[in-house]
């Protein structure tokens, strides 16, 4: 074999769908160790391990330990832009929302579960909230950029980026809010937690009012 024509030897390099699901795994068992032993006792040599992965592939992977949260919470918010695309003409949105994530929910029990998990501890770890609050701001352009196709608007109009900042903030207080209502371990209807998001979306898109918020339904002019 000539110099010029030789065969690079060695692994294939791995494809992006599997290097995702790698990083998925990854992020699922560091999130288990985080709940188990605490962050701060867990490092990213125990994470490695616990995939069966190298340290050395695992820093290059993830620039800290805490950053291996982050493709698990992204679920949650790529199943809520997944469900905006899905959104059809002539139906409310809290309406398609409640209907959609039925069909199509966010993640699997266990995967929702994790996320919820994250959240809880984020409360009194300030790098896993920075994480978690950085996966909501890379989901508000991609927002914006659904509801100006909708809308036949640019996605750089202040109504347009405004509006994607109110559903993205509906969706992080109604996570929040499942994951505070959950902290016992009760886990509670899946209808009950598509209601929370619903309301939430309701509340960014309509607003609130002192009867509505109550619980007792729309207010009527007399």
């Amino acid at each position: 074999m000539t110099e010029g024509t030789a065969v690079r030897r060695g692994r294939r390099p791995m494809s992006d769908r599997r290097r995702t699901l790698q990083r998925l795994e990854i992020s699922r068992a560091a999130i288990r160790l985080f709940r188990e032993h605490g962050v701060a006792a867990t490092g990213g040599e125990q994470i490695a391990e616990a995939v069966g992965l190298s340290a050395r592939t695992f820093w290059r992977w993830f620039r800290t330990k805490e950053s291996c949260v982050e493709p698990v919470l992204s679920l949650a918010t790529d199943a809520f832009t997944a469900s905006l695309t899905r959104w059809p003409a002539g139906v409310g949105l809290t309406e398609h929302l409640a209907g959609d994530y039925a069909e199509h929910p966010d993640a699997g029990p266990d995967d929702f579960d994790l996320v919820l998990a994250v959240i809880r501890m984020s409360r009194d770890e300030p790098a896993l909230r920075a994480i978690w609050l950085v996966v909501q701001e890379r989901a508000e352009p991609v927002l914006a950029g659904i509801l100006a196709g909708r809308f036949g608007r640019a996605a750089g109009d202040v109504a347009v980026r405004v509006q994607a900042a109110a559903l993205n903030g509906a969706l992080r207080v109604a996570t929040e809010d499942i994951a505070a209502a959950t902290a016992g371990g009760r886990r509670p209807p899946a209808t009950q937690l598509r209601e929370r998001l619903s309301a939430a979306v309701d509340a960014a898109t309509h607003g609130v009012d002192g009867e509505r918020a109550a619980g007792q339904g729309p207010t009527r002019s007399t």
